[in-house]
């Protein structure tokens, strides 16, 4: 294809690397040189020798890579690809709470602002949370969580501990509903019900395994099993399908489509890297507190 030829070339000549969510279409994945979740993205690309980062997702995303690769020009396709779940807190939204709840120590979810990021103590991943909650608070501390709702109250019956959270949450996944997992358990039987924990507890209750993204690709990958429902965003399926050929997946439900990750498509791509846009900077100061509590994170990060 003559505009894969056209990325492919540009790639090479900017010394660029190409990073696609795991949520993205399947042509944008495979173009991309890794594919993966968000963090891990923005990690794979702090190693390489490129000097500009293509990040195919969403605004939070392509911040974070820049916050943990400050000499590299970052670049998002298309900016108004942007996260509502991340959106549905602020930075003065979350010192106004913090002020509500003095002395209480504040984990974010990595899906927030860079703005956000600067006023926690540490991050954590879907993947990660429960080991984060587990080794990086005292027993006594009171913990703000923001700003998933769903993906606390997860991680608080993982733990058994109480925390302060706020009410967002992912608008994809909260179209998974638990009629869909017991119409498709019917309709498959014997497949195995993994979803994220971004879903409602009336969804996570009845899936056999409740996995970040990641999470299920390595659980798949190990598992004897030979048939899935998946319950998150369904541009998953095309790498899960990648990966395991001798495997069958099916969407919880076909309406877990995010439409801000479906912005990006190959022209985009192709512009993004001719004309260098849409580049993403993030404030100094913003920087340096939001890059120590995502750091805080992966002192903890196996």
């Amino acid at each position: 294809m003559e505009l894969v030829e056209k990325i492919n070339r540009l790639r090479k000549e900017k010394n660029a690397v190409i990073l696609a969510h795991n949520y993205q279409l399947p042509e944008v994945q495979d173009i991309a040189d890794y594919v993966g979740d968000s963090l891990g993205l923005s990690i794979q690309a702090s190693k390489t020798t490129a000097d500009v980062i293509v990040f195919c997702g969403v605004y939070f995303m392509a911040e974070t890579a820049k916050i943990l690769s400050p000499e590299k020009i970052v670049l998002i396709p298309d900016r108004k690809a942007g996260c509502p779940m991340a959106d549905m807190i602020t930075a003065a939204e979350l010192r106004k709470l913090k002020a509500e709840h003095q002395g209480a120590k504040v984990l974010c979810y990595v899906n927030t602002t860079a703005e956000v990021k600067a006023e926690c103590d540490v991050c954590c991943t879907s993947g990660n949370a429960e080991r984060i909650v587990r080794e990086a608070f005292q027993k006594d501390d009171k913990i703000i969580f923001v700003p998933d709702q769903y993906l606390a109250h997860y991680i608080s019956t993982k733990v058994g501990r109480d925390f302060i959270f706020w009410k967002g949450y992912c608008p994809t996944h909260v179209k998974i509903l638990p009629e869909d997992i017991v119409r498709k358990r019917e309709l498959y039987q014997g497949a195995e019900v993994i979803v994220h924990p971004e879903c409602p507890p009336s969804v996570t209750a009845l899936a056999d395994q409740v996995l970040s993204t990641e999470g299920m690709f390595n659980y798949i990958k190990a598992s004897p099993a030979g048939e899935f429902i998946i319950g998150t965003e369904t541009g998953i399926l095309h790498r899960l399908k990648k990966e395991n050929p001798g495997k069958l997946f099916h969407p919880v439900s076909e309406r877990a489509t995010c439409p801000n990750m479906k912005l990006t498509t190959l022209e985009k791509v192709l512009w993004s890297l001719e004309e260098m846009g849409f580049e993403v900077t993030v404030p100094q100061d913003i920087m340096n507190r939001a890059s120590a509590c995502l750091k805080r994170m992966m002192d903890y990060k196996q």
